[in-house]
């Protein structure tokens, strides 16, 4: 039996390449998925991991470093965005590749190459509730890390991860790009066009969340900031997060969860996708709003300046 090993474990998917195939082909598809998991692996090397072994169109790494793992999470979403150029159809209209990544550290044991252990368990659970463009990490990994580097990551509250009872304290990392920091944290109070604030009334609550907010978790859990009771919900089923001024919901789920903007007859469904909310309408979970038993809650980004206060 190997002798067991303190590593960081880093799972990586590209999402886009189903519809990649459908439009492209796929030879050419092929070759733009083959060329973008091959980038992938030499940022794990250049960053002193292993790739253990390929995932369909994801791949699994190791690291001795946990900060190494930082540094090749950056670098791929960099990498992805500026280099792996997508061709466009005859309109000239293309189809960007775009990647969540899992980061996760532990025990583990290698055997033949491959790793196993609770933190290779745990990291593949957890890139099932990143959303795209997005990296979550586990506690084990931000505790390791330089002050510096913690202070990047958002705490996301401890989520339910598929197969294990008890829940894990998940944080998200933030762009290291100054920009997004400054949009973030420093929004200028003159952007007018930025909402202040959103009311969310469910079956049993109404309350109004400033822009600052936390992460609003809609699920079946207890632990939830709204619960809702159907079996068609997961126990963290949706969250909803303030990005750059604005308010975006993702999908956690495997049920999916969907929106409807106003009195559009459009639902948009996200499957571990991202979209951002305005206006007004409704979050429909695990079923779509057209079914007349689904859980749903409604949302209303408000502007205060424009907004009389309700009663709670």
């Amino acid at each position: 039996m190997s002798t067991p090993v303190e590593r960081t474990i880093l799972f990586v998917d590209l999402r886009g390449s189903t519809s990649l195939y459908l439009r492209l082909g796929n030879a050419q598809a092929a070759s733009v998925v083959t060329q973008s998991l091959a980038m992938l692996g030499q940022i794990v090397a250049h960053d002193g991991g292993r790739v253990v072994k390929s995932l369909g169109d994801g791949l699994m790494a190791e690291f001795a470093d946990p900060e190494h793992a930082i540094y090749a999470a950056d670098e791929m979403h960099d990498s992805l965005e500026r280099i792996i150029e997508v061709p466009g159809d005859a309109n000239g209209n293309g189809t960007a590749l775009k990647l969540k990544v899992a980061i996760a550290r532990g025990e583990l044991i290698e055997v033949d190459g491959d790793c196993f252990g609770d933190a290779v368990n745990v990291a593949a659970r957890l890139l099932d509730l990143a959303g795209d463009n997005e990296t979550l990490a586990t506690a084990s990994l931000v505790d390791v890390l330089p002050s510096d580097q913690r202070e990047r990551f958002r705490s996301l509250d401890r989520l339910h991860l598929r197969g294990r009872s008890e829940p894990v304290q998940v944080y998200r990392m933030e762009s290291r790009k100054f920009g997004d920091t400054v949009s973030t944290q420093f929004q200028e109070a003159q952007a007018s066009d930025l909402p202040d604030g959103l009311r969310i009334t469910s079956p049993e609550d109404c309350r109004i969340h400033p822009a600052a907010c936390a992460p609003i978790v809609i699920g079946r859990s207890p632990q939830a900031a709204y619960c809702l009771d159907d079996t068609r919900v997961s126990r963290s089923h949706a969250r909803i997060e303030s990005h750059g001024g604005h308010f975006q919901l993702t999908d956690l789920s495997y049920n999916g969860t969907f929106v409807r903007f106003g009195n559009e007859e459009q639902v948009v469904a996200l499957r571990r996708g991202t979209c951002t909310l305005h206006g007004s309408g409704v979050i429909s979970l695990g079923a779509p709003p057209t079914d007349p038993t689904a859980a749903c809650v409604r949302f209303e980004v408000l502007n205060f300046s424009d907004t009389v206060p309700q009663d709670s």
